[in-house]
Parts: structure tokens; C-alpha cells; sequence
């Protein structure tokens, strides 16, 4: 099984930078006037997810929740670390969580779309 989380958008520069610049996603594919709709895939090579941005004509209607997150996890200390520093330089500063967990086990960001994104040490 493999999973595609896919969302609509307006713009996919901010999200590139974001996911791919700050966080160190990669840009795995994209496609241009598909019924309409024009996308991009990121993640990581040889991993069985990614995630999906389309746009189109249609602009997105997004009602983004405190609770609705996009986690990874990282399992190593020294990476869980470096990354969030790499994402601070990029200009996103961390944010309170709605979920105390979350505080005491990751850290929160917002992405250009408005939506939550944790980045958590495994434990």
C-alpha cells in the first residue's frame, strides 16, 4: 500500500520552499494541464508516500483546524535538531499547538496554506 496525501492550492512556490526547502522534501514529479489541473509530488525518493499540490482555475476553499496536522517524525536527535534549524533560518518560526502533546514532543509549524506541520523525535 502507498499513500498520497493530495491538497488543492493557489501558488506552489511558497509550498516548494517550505516543504522542499525547509523541511528537505524532494520534488519527485509534476504535471501540467491534466483536465485542468496542473501538480506537483513531494517527498522522498524510495519512500512509499508523498504528497500531492494541485491547482487549477478553481481557487481552494481551505478551513485549515488547529488540529489538523501533517507530522513526520525523526528518529534521530541530532537530525530532529538540525532540522528545525534549517527550517527557523527559512523564516518559519515555530508555533504553540492546539494538543499539549505536541508541545512536549515536536514542534510546530505553519505552512504557506495555513495547515499545521509537526516535526517529532520519536521516543
Amino acid at each position: 500500500m502507498k499513500l498520497r496525501v493530495a491538497r488543492h492550492t493557489n501558488d506552489f512556490t511558497p509550498l516548494i520552499e517550505f516543504y522542499c526547502g525547509a523541511l528537505g522534501l524532494e520534488q519527485l514529479g509534476k504535471f501540467s494541464n491534466h483536465d485542468g489541473y496542473d501538480g506537483i509530488f513531494l517527498g522522498k525518493e524510495g519512500e512509499d508516500w508523498h504528497l500531492e499540490f494541485t491547482k487549477s482555475d478553481v481557487a481552494p476553499n481551505h478551513h485549515p483546524d488547529d488540529d489538523d496536522l501533517l507530522v513526520f517524525y525523526i528518529e534521530a536527535e541530532q537530525e530532529y535538531n538540525e532540522l528545525n534549524q534549517r527550517i527557523q533560518s527559512k523564516g518559519f518560526q515555530p508555533m504553540k499547538p492546539a494538543n499539549p502533546y505536541w508541545k512536549a514532543n515536536g514542534t510546530t509549524y505553519v505552512d504557506p496554506d495555513g495547515f499545521h506541520v509537526v516535526i517529532s523525535i520519536r521516543k
